[in-house]
C-alpha cells in the first residue's frame, strides 16, 4: 500500500444530504415543464424517470 491510503478513509467522504437531493429533483421537474412537458405528467414521475428524460431533451421538446 502507499502512504496516502491512512490519509484517504470512507468517514472523510461527504455525504449527499437529501435537501440537496429534493432541491435538484425539484429543478430537474420545472426543467421538464419549460420543455412543454405538463405539471400533471411531471408531478407522479420518480426521481430515475425524470433524470431518463432529461437525457434526451430534444425528444420531450419533440412531443410537445
Amino acid at each position: 500500500m502507499t502512504c496516502k491510503a491512512d490519509r484517504h478513509k470512507p468517514s472523510t467522504r461527504p455525504r449527499k444530504s437529501e435537501s440537496d437531493k429534493r432541491r435538484r429533483l425539484k429543478v430537474q421537474k420545472q426543467r421538464l415543464m419549460s420543455l412543454g412537458m405538463s405539471e400533471s405528467e411531471v408531478a407522479p414521475l420518480t426521481a430515475q424517470q425524470v433524470r431518463d428524460l432529461l437525457r434526451r431533451p430534444a425528444k420531450i421538446a419533440a412531443k410537445s
